[in-house]
């Protein structure tokens, strides 16, 4: 489901603490994200969409440790980040976009420092896939297994692997299979937003659950 103030605090409390201080985004898109890590020495914005990197610099222009430029793992800009020595990088809700993502994962590793960390977000099951996925331009769904091979191939060390949003598994597959909805609905995110997210996250904080809307991932580098 997309993101509201709920589940976007829920994402913030999850991928934070695996966080450096040298971080690079990919996929910052507008920089809803972006507002969570500004307290870090160092924040290199990345993504594809000259527009999006230009509200970004506009939204936080008093903020000089953000650098934001137009780019994507694996190009020569992206490449050049290294100069930085950034220790981590966060991709979230972006990987199942990129067509060639286990060349994206390797030109995420190849830029940090050593024990530099990964840390993603993707959504999961591809039996979930549905016609939303396709009109948001998913490539695909991920699994442990899929990721766990991504992660290795990519020459990365699988720290943290494991399902989150138990709930919104449930209602991505009835959007897709009995609903078959085409875009997401703003009444079902609200209500998740208000309703669920406050007990889900304190819940799946205690105990991953064996499925999920998404999966998580921390991925260190030798």
């Amino acid at each position: 489901m997309a993101q509201a103030a709920n589940y976007f605090a829920w994402q913030g409390r999850l991928v934070a603490p695996n966080l450096g201080q040298r971080v690079i985004e990919v996929g910052c898109g507008i920089g809803n994200f972006t507002s969570v890590l500004l307290d870090r020495e160092t924040v290199l914005a990345v993504d594809v969409d000259p527009a999006c990197v230009e509200r970004l610099r506009a939204r936080y222009s008093n903020r000089p440790n953000l650098h934001a430029l137009v780019g994507e793992p694996g190009t020569a800009a992206f490449a050049d980040l290294a100069q930085w020595r950034p220790d981590s990088c966060v991709c979230l809700n972006v990987l199942e976009h990129i067509d060639n993502d286990g060349r994206a994962l390797e030109a995420m590793a190849s830029v940090l420092v050593p024990a530099g960390a990964i840390v993603l977000l993707v959504p999961a099951f591809q039996a979930l896939y549905g016609p939303i996925d396709r009109n948001l331009s998913h490539c695909r769904r991920y699994s442990r297994k899929t990721l766990a091979g991504l992660a290795q191939r990519a020459g990365t060390r699988v720290e943290k692997l494991h399902y989150v949003n138990a709930v919104g598994f449930f209602g991505w597959w009835m959007n897709a299979h009995v609903f078959r909805r085409e875009a997401q609905s703003e009444r079902q995110i609200r209500i998740f937003d208000r309703c669920v997210v406050p007990w889900l996250s304190r819940l799946e904080a205690i105990a991953p659950p064996p499925f999920g809307q998404s999966l998580f991932a921390v991925l260190r580098k030798p």
